[in-house]
């Protein structure tokens, strides 16, 4: 959620040389009593500077963060950008930790804010950034909620990994499970049997996709609610709780002030808790699966000495579901076509349409303005190849500019090879005798 209330000119603002105020808030989090709070702080910040005489009101820009970095911020890029524009003297937070949770990102924007002379002032702290000791005070005191934060964050880590080491799990969203009070997971017995009908197909002989594509046409929601994938089958059949035992820590956040989620590779250690919590499978399937899974990785990847990359590899981007366009070859010649269509089948990218390799080369060459086709031109130059809708491209150069192309779908007579003629003919001369 962000709100920001818009800026409000007032036409004798040069003449009584008004201080041009605008003032900041932010909520960490998305609970109903946070968004509250945060518009209340909206609600209380404009009656403030609406009541100054000596101040022009500018806005009020407001967040709701999952952090305090200053990148995950839209409405505190937009302040700074008002600020940069000169449109804004006085900017009016409620604490430092309100505006940054750390040293670094608040200094570096109080004196940015500085050098261009707008003012930033701390109502917890009583502050103001331009004043004699301000940065120094504000050293201290972002050091201190720095500190603070930290500690927190640890107290956190803290107990999750005692829960760990218990075999009991935090907060999880996973079909087929629950967590009890207890931290432990409790069957859910319709979403149970999906997760059985999963394992059954793959080890019958289904493919992921097919599975996924079963899964869509039988109306069965994924557990967020998106569209089932070949990698959201691949997570179900690799996860070792369906089978009762727990693994626990697999990622952590690499620091309490970006909190990004990261693999854990061995940076911490993990946590394996065998039969902890009744199974939905037999540990049996579980193995077995684990062992195709493997035999089909190793049978379908392939080595870095036989993969192919073609000029137009990673390239091409289908507009419709945002795959890239895959190479392929058909009984007509060659064609380019969408991951998606040529995976899963038109009702899943139906806007998509295979591209014949010597019309996309031909193309390119118009584009270029090339007598034939050069590789390396068209690496130096083109960035992607957007396919918007059938018959037509965008051709997205480094420098930025774009350019469109439409392309003409080829006669039946001319997408025939001799031999297809060949084989044709030979079968009317056949019918004929018969006839």
């Amino acid at each position: 959620m962000e709100r920001i209330v818009e800026r409000v000119q007032f036409p004798d603002a040069q003449k009584v040389k008004l201080l041009r105020t605008a003032a900041y808030a932010r909520v960490s989090s998305g609970k109903d009593a946070m968004l509250h709070s945060l518009s209340a702080q909206v609600s209380y910040y404009n009656d403030l500077i609406q009541s100054n005489p000596e101040w022009l009101f500018c806005g009020v820009y407001a967040d709701e963060a999952l952090t305090g970095t200053k990148d995950n911020r839209e409405n505190f890029q937009k302040l700074l950008s008002e600020c940069k524009a000169g449109r804004i003297d006085l900017v009016i937070t409620k604490s430092i930790s309100r505006f940054a949770r750390n040293t670094v990102t608040l200094l570096e924007t109080v004196r940015e804010l500085k050098e261009i002379g707008v003012d930033v002032f701390f109502e917890e702290q009583n502050i103001h950034s331009l004043s004699a000791d301000g940065e120094l005070l504000l050293t201290i005191l972002a050091s201190y909620a720095q500190e603070e934060s930290y500690s927190a964050s640890e107290n956190q880590k803290w107990r999750i990994r005692k829960d760990f080491e218990q075999g009991r799990v935090g907060s999880i969203t996973m079909l087929g499970y629950k967590r009890n009070r207890n931290g432990v997971l409790e069957i859910v017995t319709e979403e149970a049997e999906i997760i059985r009908m999963i394992f059954s197909d793959y080890l019958s002989g289904m493919g992921k996709t097919a599975i996924a594509n079963k899964l869509f046409e039988m109306n069965i929601p994924t557990k967020g609610g998106g569209l089932w994938t070949a990698e959201s089958i691949r997570r179900i059949l690799t996860n070792e709780k369906y089978c009762g035992d727990l693994l626990l820590q697999k990622s952590f956040r690499n620091n309490h002030i970006e909190k990004r989620k990261t693999a854990n590779h061995g940076e911490l250690p993990q946590y394996f808790a065998e039969d902890a919590h009744e199974p939905i499978i037999e540990k049996s399937m579980f193995l077995a699966v684990q062992k195709r899974l493997q035999e089909r990785k190793e049978r379908f990847t392939p080595t870095k000495s036989t993969a192919v990359v073609y000029p137009f590899t990673g390239r091409i981007q289908c507009q419709c579901c945002g795959k890239n366009y895959r190479r392929k070859t058909t009984p007509t010649g060659i064609v380019w076509c969408c991951a998606t269509y040529n995976t899963r089948g038109k009702k899943y990218c139906p806007k998509s349409k295979q591209i014949p390799e010597n019309t996309l080369i031909s193309v390119c060459c118009e584009v270029l303005g090339l007598q034939e086709f050069d590789a390396d031109i068209f690496e130096n130059q083109i960035n992607k190849i957007l396919v918007p809708a059938p018959n037509e491209l965008i051709f997205v150069f480094h420098d930025g500019h774009e350019i469109s192309a439409h392309w003409k779908d080829h006669s039946r007579s001319e997408s025939w090879t001799p031999e297809m003629k060949a084989k044709a003919a030979e079968h009317s001369k056949k019918r004929w005798k018969k006839s």
